[in-house]
């Protein structure tokens, strides 16, 4: 059965079928059909088919990659509750319907007992908001307050009665006892697990397994009660708690399944459970003041009575200190604007509201532009009188119900909603910008400030808080670039500049690294030369191949500033090869050069400067350039490439025969190095048209006088179709994958050490 409820289709259906069955049940009960006896079986064989859906479902959780691990394992461990709740319920019915025994404490009483602790224990794994010591504390406190007042109500009910009860044997007075004990820590395993969440949204089957205790804990106290005082029988009305319960214990497992792996919660729902240890309290009081009702009122009336108004004032007072912790806790100390904390749950909260036509929800991100200078010059307390006049430079301008805070340094965010439509953000962010315009007097000082602001009027309804934020960065970026002292709305558009600045910045940042793949002596793998290729450390998102980012450099021209970054590293480190092993001086070193960097006017003197910089020798240095650069030169590009070729660089055309070169221009201008394209190369063996076209670029070079370089070489078999063809160079995976610098100098060593030995004289 598990198997075949995997499917979403098949859950639903065995949800909406115990939904149905449960339904008939409480017909059957209500209309009482064919007397008590019929009654009680229909009702004590509902409970059957939910305990067996609710079990296979629960198991279906313990197993589920799409679960946490940590969610995982405390699912099976509640699976093991519901297994003892399914063995309860078919030891009832037989008990009841098959073999007619009445006797108490029987073995579905023992595997109703049992559910509790597996239950505490799978509660209390569940994983819950990461507290400090002191906030673990607080739960744990707030936790006994609630077992406290239930272990109030539970003695009054039942323990008390338990006791004192006549014609129990020792066991059977231990038993009684032992459910409601059960129950007590089931009611502390809930409390517990529901103030863990009291900082991010309660999970809808976190709510739903309360749901079922709370109506399983109040049938058992039932359940406990009436057998103190006649005994029990089946179809009586704690089984329509029970069954409620049961049904509650099903959508929960159900709803865990289709529960992502990580929710990112959209509002917050304190609420409930942060007046749990109050209520619980009051509830206590409520209780001990209907049972000392009959006493005299002095003096224990009145003593009672004033310590349950004491004990109300000092819950009446510590709501106000809790308030006012709260407000320390999201107020930034210095402005007294909205701190960090609130910020992203008002953006929570505003991305998990509706889009509604006719009212819109806008972002804006702050930043002062000349606040850095400031605080240098002047002191760190003029820039505090800076961020304390943009306060209230934002009070002033913004609506009541809107709200404004710092992220902090000088970032200020603003949160609007109810606009009557995007212009309107607009009008209020240029009111805004001229409202921060206002100088600020710092003694003798006349302080100049202004801002930049990006907008976001939010049009996603999936978008979360902390992707709405981005978004009005980025816009906020783009008002930046765009002059400063600006605003600028937030578009689609936007998000190529913001990959363009991520781009700058890793250059900037020392995020790129080399990587060299090697170029090989096809007939006998001897190693000739290697070609630089950027791979780009992103600290979010690992090492990225240049496919992921060198299109974007080259739509932004980032490419130019990144290439040369590229030709730098790869000089350097391969003169520290040369350096290290001098019979490494023949090695070959290869370094792309994209369209943008040979449009460069100064690309010539920067290749110069960087040889001279790095020591690295121009005649064993290769420049790729693609066919694009010799479909249409214009004369600055011949000269420029003409240049390079004086200085000793050999010129190589990349992926040749995938574009549409033109003979002649490749005749004259200065280029001696061809490179078969990987495509050409990968259907060489078996593809006679990809095969025609290997030999007749070998040929081309041959007439030209040119080295022909194959590229992605994978088998063998190519490897001797080459070689055929009259191929010398070659590279790809099936020599060499391209190797990291530590790599790439070993195999360096590796290679020209051997060679060094076979040339010293013996």
């Amino acid at each position: 059965m598990l198997t075949w409820i995997r499917t979403g289709r098949a859950s639903a259906a065995s949800v909406l079928a115990c939904a149905l069955l449960l339904v008939v049940q409480q017909a059957w009960f209500v209309g009482r059909w064919h007397g008590p006896q019929v009654s009680a079986l229909v009702t004590d064989a509902t409970y059957l088919p939910l305990a067996v859906v609710f079990t296979v479902l629960a198991a279906r959780v313990a197993v589920s990659k799409r679960q946490e691990r940590r969610t995982r394992r405390a699912w099976r461990v509640i699976t093991a509750a519901f297994v003892c709740q399914l063995a309860a319920h078919c030891s009832w019915f037989a008990q009841e319907h098959l073999l007619h025994t009445t006797g108490y404490p029987s073995a579905a009483d023992y595997f109703f007992l049992l559910f509790s602790p597996f239950m505490f224990a799978g509660l209390m794994m569940l994983p819950g908001q990461h507290r400090s010591h002191r906030q673990r504390q607080k739960l744990a406190l707030d936790t006994l307050i609630v077992g406290a007042g239930g272990f109030i109500a539970i003695w009054y009910l039942l323990l008390g009665p338990i006791l004192n009860a006549p014609g129990l044997t020792a066991w059977e007075r231990a038993f009684t006892a032992a459910l409601p004990i059960g129950d007590l820590l089931l009611v502390l395993a809930v409390s517990a697990a529901l103030l863990r969440r009291h900082q991010s949204e309660t999970p809808a089957p976190l709510r739903l397994l309360a749901g079922a205790i709370a109506m399983t804990v109040v049938a058992d106290v039932s359940y406990s009660w009436i057998q103190l005082h006649g005994g029990f029988t089946g179809g009586s009305w704690p089984d329509l708690l029970w069954l409620g319960g049961c049904f509650l214990l099903v959508v929960a497992a159900d709803q865990q399944y289709r529960r992502p792996r990580r929710a990112t919660p959209r509002r917050r729902d304190r609420t409930v459970v942060f007046v749990l240890p109050y209520a619980a309290s009051v509830g206590a009081y409520l209780l001990l003041a209907e049972q000392s009702s009959h006493l005299p009122l002095d003096p224990y009336g009145g003593m009672i009575l004033g310590s349950a108004v004491l004990t109300l004032l000092v819950m009446a007072r510590q709501f106000h200190a809790l308030r006012d912790n709260r407000e320390m806790a999201v107020t930034d100390g210095l402005t007294g604007l909205a701190n960090r904390t609130l910020i992203a749950e008002r953006l929570d909260q505003l991305a998990g509201q509706p889009i509604r036509p006719g009212s819109h929800t806008a972002v804006m991100l702050v930043d002062l532009d000349s606040f850095k200078p400031i605080n240098d010059t002047f002191g760190h307390e003029a820039g505090d009188a800076v961020l304390v006049a943009t306060a209230d430079a934002l009070r002033t301008v913004i609506r009541g119900g809107d709200l404004a805070g710092r992220l902090g340094g000088d970032e200020f965010v603003v949160l609007m909603h109810g606009l009557p439509s995007r212009e309107t953000a607009g009008t209020i962010a240029a009111r805004l910008l001229e409202a921060l315009r206002t100088p600020v007097i710092f003694g003798e000082h006349v302080l100049m400030v202004e801002s930049s602001i990006g907008v976001l009027v939010r049009e996603d309804p999936d978008a979360s808080g902390e992707t709405l934020l981005q978004q009005a960065d980025t816009a906020l970026y783009a008002a930046k670039r765009a002059g400063r002292g600006r605003f600028e709305y937030y578009s689609e558009e936007l998000d190529t500049k913001a990959r363009e600045a991520e781009l700058r910045g890793a250059v900037a940042a020392d995020e790129l690294v080399v990587y060299f793949q090697p170029a090989v002596a096809l007939a006998t793998g001897e190693l000739r030369g290697v070609e630089a290729l950027v791979r780009w450390n992103h600290p979010v998102r690992g090492l990225l191949g240049p496919g992921a980012f060198i299109e974007l450099a080259e739509e932004t021209g980032a490419v130019v500033p990144l290439g040369t970054w590229v030709l730098r590293a790869a000089c350097r480190e391969a003169a520290g090869w040369r350096a290290d092993t001098p019979a490494a001086d023949e090695l070959r070193l290869s370094v792309n050069l994209s369209p943008k960097q040979v449009a460069q006017a100064d690309l010539v003197r920067t290749v110069e400067s960087i040889l001279a910089e790095t020591g690295f020798p121009p005649d064993r240095l290769t420049l790729e350039i693609t066919e694009s650069v010799i479909l249409r030169p214009d004369p600055l590009t011949i000269g420029r490439l003409e240049a390079l070729r004086d200085l000793g660089i050999d010129l190589a055309v990349d992926d040749f025969g995938t574009g549409y070169s033109a003979l002649s221009y490749l005749r004259s201008l200065p280029v001696s190095v061809l490179k078969i394209d990987r495509s050409f190369v990968t259907g060489i063996a078996d593809d006679p048209e990809a095969r025609s076209v290997c030999e007749a670029v070998v040929h081309l070079g041959g007439a030209f006088r040119m080295t022909v370089v194959a590229e992605g070489i994978e088998t063998a078999e190519q490897a001797a179709a080459l070689i055929e063809m009259g191929c010398t160079i070659g590279q790809g995976f099936y020599f060499h994958r391209p190797l990291p610098p530590s790599e790439a100098v070993a195999l360096v060593r590796r290679e020209f050490s051997a060679v060094g030995r076979r040339h010293q004289p013996s």
